[in-house]
C-alpha cells in the first residue's frame, strides 16, 4: 500500500475561485477541502469544463484562489512551489531542443552543472523507456513518447507531487492503456504522491487508490471512493464493472458551461 500511515502530504482548506464575468462574479471552485496522503495515487474525476483544472491551477500555484489555504507538510504554502510539479494535457515540449535538453531544462534553469543535470535526466529518460532517443526531437516523437518526456521532465525537479491533468486525453485508446500502465509503474518506483485528473471512469477506477467526483461547474466534492481493488486491475472484473456502474450512476454528464 503507498499511504504511509496516512499521513497527510497536502491538504486544501474551504478553496473557492471566482472570477468576474461581465462585472458579475462567476463561481468556478465551490469551497472544496480535502487531504491527498503522502505517495497516494489520488484520482480527480468530473464532467469535463466542471472546474478541476482550476482547481489543479492552484494547488500547483499557477491560479490564486478567491478564499481558502493550502498546507503542505503542514506548512500553508503560497504560489508555486518546488516540490509541486505539474503535467498537462498538452505537454509543450520546446521543438528546438531534444529529448535530453527538454528532460533537463527545469534543472538547467536552476543552474545546476551540466554533468550532474545531464546525469539526472539520464536516468528519468531511461525511467520512463527512452533510452536512446536522447537527441529525438518533438517533431520525430509519438504522442505516447511525447507524454513520457513530460514526465521525465517532471521526475527530473525531484518533486514530492506530481500532477496531472488529463495526460492522455489526446491519445488513441491503446497508447493511453500503455501509459496508464507505465504512469503506474513509475509510481511504484518513485514513491511519489500524485494528484491525476480524469474525465474517464474506467481510467480513474483502474489508476486510482481513492476517486474524488465532482459535479458540474463548479467544482464541487459530491462523493468519496475508497478503490480497494487489487493490483493489476481487470476492467471486466465483475467487482470493477460494479464499481464502475455506481459511479456512472452518480456521475454528472452535464458539461456546465
Amino acid at each position: 500500500m503507498s499511504v504511509e500511515n496516512g499521513k497527510i502530504k497536502l491538504e486544501l482548506e474551504n478553496i473557492s475561485k471566482s472570477y468576474k464575468v461581465k462585472k458579475k462574479d462567476f463561481l468556478v471552485v465551490d469551497n472544496i477541502s480535502l487531504e491527498v496522503c503522502k505517495n497516494e495515487f489520488l484520482v480527480l474525476l468530473g464532467p469535463g469544463l466542471s472546474g478541476k483544472t482550476v482547481l489543479l491551477n492552484i494547488i500547483a500555484g499557477i491560479e490564486e484562489p478567491s478564499s481558502g489555504k493550502i498546507f503542505l507538510d503542514g506548512e500553508q504554502i503560497y504560489g508555486t512551489h518546488r516540490s509541486i510539479c505539474m503535467v498537462f494535457q498538452k505537454i509543450g515540449l520546446l521543438p528546438w531542443k531534444t529529448v535530453m535538453g527538454n528532460t533537463e531544462i527545469g534543472l538547467k534553469l536552476s543552474g545546476v552543472p551540466k554533468r550532474i543535470r545531464r546525469k539526472t535526466a539520464q536516468k528519468f529518460i531511461e525511467m520512463v523507456g527512452l533510452k536512446g532517443f536522447e537527441n529525438a526531437y518533438p517533431h520525430q516523437l509519438s504522442g505516447g513518447m511525447k507524454q513520457r518526456v513530460g514526465i521525465a521532465r517532471a521526475y527530473t525537479n525531484n518533486p514530492d507531487i506530481l500532477i496531472l491533468d488529463e495526460p492522455f486525453g489526446q491519445l488513441d485508446a491503446q497508447t493511453r492503456y500503455s501509459m496508464q500502465d507505465e504512469i503506474l509503474r513509475i509510481w511504484e518506483i518513485q514513491k511519489k504522491t500524485i494528484i491525476f485528473v480524469t474525465n474517464n471512469i474506467e481510467e480513474a477506477i483502474y489508476l486510482g487508490e481513492r476517486i474524488i467526483l465532482f459535479g458540474k461547474c463548479p467544482a464541487k466534492v459530491k462523493e468519496v471512493y475508497d478503490i480497494k481493488l487489487q493490483r493489476p486491475r481487470n476492467n471486466m472484473d465483475p467487482d470493477f464493472l460494479k464499481l464502475r456502474k455506481l459511479i456512472s450512476s452518480n456521475m454528472d454528464i452535464d458539461l456546465g458551461v
